[in-house]
């Protein structure tokens, strides 16, 4: 597993997914991920429905995300005890997934996206990521190129409040390290899936 150690200070279990980390998402909530900005509230674990975020304030209940490429992401706030797992691909990213995902948090538990702490974990980098024209202009470029998804996450979580201090990022490119990360854009469906979740420690 990768760590990202601000969280676990402030009392929250969490963990982002290896090719050695287990595959198995049983005891947790989960998603059936379907490449959204769609965000969904978690209060016991199994499949919660269609979506890229779940959120929680259950003590204990991890809610978990799948990847291999894209980007999972972790919002947190000590404050009101709530937490976030969000899927990130370029498509939730152009849709603003984790803007999203900080909106229900302050609908459906009062959370103020300036008490938020925030990790964003391995994926697909800059330096192995081109994209054509078509996805290029959903980030404001003219034309094919690469695309920082990391960067472009993190830039929405500022946006929408979260201070830059409070962000922290795992960079680790899945392509570039296949003898740590599964990555679809190398391996085509023969890639595996890694597992990442947050819980509030009980």
């Amino acid at each position: 597993m990768v760590y990202s150690g601000k969280l676990r200070y402030l009392g929250f279990d969490h963990e982002f997914g290896t090719r050695a980390a287990p595959l198995s998402q049983d005891g947790m909530a989960s998603l059936q991920q379907i490449h959204s900005a769609d965000c969904l509230t978690a209060t016991e674990p199994g499949c919660i429905g269609e979506g890229d975020a779940l959120i929680t304030n259950t003590p204990g209940l991890a809610v978990s995300v799948r990847t291999a490429d894209c980007y999972p992401i972790f919002l947190a706030d000590p404050v009101t005890r709530a937490v976030a797992a969000v899927h990130a691909g370029w498509r939730g990213t152009a849709s603003s997934v984790v803007g999203r995902a900080l909106e229900r948090m302050a609908t459906e538990f009062g959370t103020r996206p300036s008490d938020v702490w925030a990790a964003i974990g391995p994926g697909i980098g800059e330096c192995c990521y081109e994209v054509g024209d078509e996805v290029a202009r959903k980030f404001g470029r003219a034309s094919a190129g690469r695309i920082d998804l990391a960067a472009e996450n993190r830039r929405q979580l500022i946006a929408a409040g979260v201070a830059s201090y409070r962000i922290d990022s795992i960079e680790a490119c899945t392509f570039c390290h296949a003898d740590r990360f599964h990555s679809y854009r190398r391996d085509g469906d023969a890639a595996g899936r890694m597992i990442s979740y947050i819980r509030l420690l009980a």
